[in-house]
């Protein structure tokens, strides 16, 4: 069965913030890597219309082999978009959800067998509070905001995570893969 993983850059001070982040070579082949060892990657609108960026590079590649490459990716991979307001997607990989999260992606669980990547913010919200997340892959740029979209943002409940291991970049980003503890302490 297919691991959800929930994969997503933040600053030091806990705010998903593209326009803040380092997106150095290391980090794209990092992402790249990611995206080919999954099947689908889910988002919801407002971070599904900023990957389409992506697709402008992949037909006029920059010359920057690490961002071809991660275009190349990031077009190939299935993409499922959640939304209230889209009414289709042009994308010939993604397509809109038909079903509620929780549906699609247990449905999605039964099907594949690669990796199921979470990429917005609210959906990554939403599926912890399922307790369907089971890992965590949190780039911690370091670079603080002082304000902006939490990643974590509406999560009332306790959730304790293990840390499985971490990967340092040269940039000075860390990476902290996490899953879910089976204990949760009071």
């Amino acid at each position: 069965m297919a691991k959800l993983i929930a994969a997503m850059n933040m600053t030091l001070d806990g705010f998903c913030d593209h326009t803040a982040m380092i997106a150095d070579d290391e980090i794209h082949d990092h992402y790249t890597d990611l995206l080919r060892s999954g099947d689908t990657v889910i988002y919801g609108r407002i971070t599904f219309q900023l990957m389409e960026y992506w697709r402008s590079v992949v037909e006029n590649p920059t010359g920057n082999k690490s961002m071809d490459d991660f275009a190349v990716a990031i077009d190939g991979i299935s993409k499922i978009v959640f939304s209230r307001t889209l009414k289709d997607v042009d994308w010939k990989t993604a397509r809109l959800a038909t079903r509620d999260l929780k549906e699609e992606v247990l449905e999605l669980r039964q099907q594949t067998g690669k990796d199921i990547l979470v990429g917005s913010p609210s959906l990554i919200v939403v599926l912890t509070q399922l307790g369907l997340i089971e890992e965590y892959q949190l780039g911690v740029q370091p670079t603080v905001v002082g304000g902006g979209l939490q990643l974590f943002k509406n999560i009332t409940d306790r959730i304790d995570l293990k840390l499985l291991k971490t990967k340092t970049f040269g940039c000075g980003a860390v990476f902290l893969y996490y899953e879910p503890s089976k204990t949760t302490s009071a």
